[in-house]
């Protein structure tokens, strides 16, 4: 085989490689397929593990893009001696037959990614017209079940600009504090500093007002079994908010609390998840929210409830614990909090009552009263949130007593 047309195999599987990144999530563009088209040259193709770092070196720019280029390269490199036979080969080998393993982070959007690269090959090469069925329904429908850790790398960039869009909540709250402003009440000292600049020929006055900020966010959610699906969809709404601001405080309960804080500051949502799924024992059990909140009141409320924050708790209230417990539980946090918004999936029920002894003892501390099983209920979440629905009747709880 000629020297020309061994460098054109080569570039083209690294290109061809590069656009898989690309399509999985890696921002790689046509400056580094040039690198490492060069430094593969430079080094050469000897062993798999030179291979992998001359491109690593490249290709992973970030902490949260190497997830994906291991799976990638695992993918594409993962039978014995493709590296030596990759001068004769142009698509990537289908994984061998074996035990099934578990999911990793990252491993779904790859997977899509090849399979659009060969989609995108066909078309190039034999152009055909196709109706596909499944866009007649609304994609934010579709994404309204979906596991997260099963999506796509299209349906994860879908759900997470839907959700980013969703999690910047607008509500402040005013400090004693006071800041700068081009009105409120006059600064004394500034305006004579501004004054004396002048030579005292003038005063310019100069005004303060009370600072504002956002209130912090903290989020109980129950991973029971009964909630574990909502839970999924409710966590990727928080790993957002957790990326846009510092002051987010996220814990999951079951038959224990768990604070997975840490672990949604990954930027990577897949990532994120999978983390908090290591992290936690009792996921997808029973649940005891009395216990749960008993803890949290007792070791994390004085961290964590600083500063007027609003609390989440997600739960459908089916609890297995005393009813007085929790009644007391709940209205201690209710005291230490400014405001308790408590999210039920239950509420998807046209029919539903209060009748379980849980949310009956739950009722009376919480502010409002949610359902949380959609996307629309996200985003109606948000806008309460922002302050725009928060005297809404439909949300009293009282309305269900």
């Amino acid at each position: 085989m000629a020297t020309s047309e061994v460098r054109s195999r080569i570039t083209d599987n690294i290109v061809y490689f590069a656009r898989t990144l690309r399509k999985a999530g890696v921002p790689v563009g046509p400056a580094s397929v040039v690198d490492a088209v060069s430094a593969v040259e430079v080094s050469g193709i000897e062993n798999r593990d030179d291979l992998y770092w001359t491109l690593h070196s490249v290709f992973v720019r970030k902490r949260e893009h190497k997830v994906l280029f291991d799976e990638a390269f695992r993918i594409y490199w993962q039978s014995r001696g493709l590296i030596e036979k990759m001068l004769s080969i142009l698509s990537p080998v289908a994984p061998p037959r074996g035990a099934p393993e578990k999911p990793k982070a990252g491993q779904t959007r790859v997977s899509q990614a090849f399979q659009a690269a060969k989609e995108r090959v066909a078309e190039e090469t034999v152009p055909e017209i196709e109706v596909d069925a499944k866009f007649t329904v609304s994609g934010k429908e579709l994404l309204q079940t979906k596991d997260f850790a099963q999506m796509t790398a299209e349906e994860v960039a879908t759900a997470k600009q839907v959700l980013r869009s969703m999690a910047m909540p607008m509500d402040k709250i005013r400090l004693r504090r006071l800041t700068a402003a081009p009105r409120g009440r006059v600064d004394p000292r500034k305006t004579l500093r501004a004054s004396m600049r002048a030579g005292g020929e003038f005063i310019d006055l100069k005004f303060r007002k009370p600072a504002e900020k956002r209130p912090p966010l903290v989020a109980l959610c129950d991973i029971s079994g009964s909630m574990s699906q909502y839970s999924r969809l409710l966590l990727h709404f928080l790993h957002a908010m957790t990326a846009e601001r510092r002051d987010v405080h996220t814990f999951l309960f079951g038959t224990r609390l768990t604070n997975v804080t840490r672990q949604l500051r990954m930027k990577d949502p897949d990532e994120a998840l999978e983390a908090c799924s290591a992290g936690v024992e009792d996921w997808s059990g029973g649940t005891r929210i009395a216990s749960a909140l008993h803890d949290f009141n007792k070791h994390w409320s004085r961290r964590v409830l600083s500063g007027k924050p609003t609390v989440l708790l997600i739960t459908d209230g089916l609890e297995r614990d005393t009813d007085e417990d929790l009644a007391r539980e709940m209205d201690r946090l209710h005291r230490s909090c400014r405001h308790l918004i408590w999210l039920n999936p239950l509420l998807r029920f046209d029919g539903f009552e209060a009748k379980a002894k849980g949310i009956r003892a739950m009722l009376p501390h919480v502010d409002e009263f949610r359902a949380a099983h959609s996307l629309d209920a996200v985003s109606d979440l948000a806008n309460a949130l922002s302050g725009d629905q928060r005297k809404s009747a439909a949300n009293v709880p009282r309305r269900w007593l």
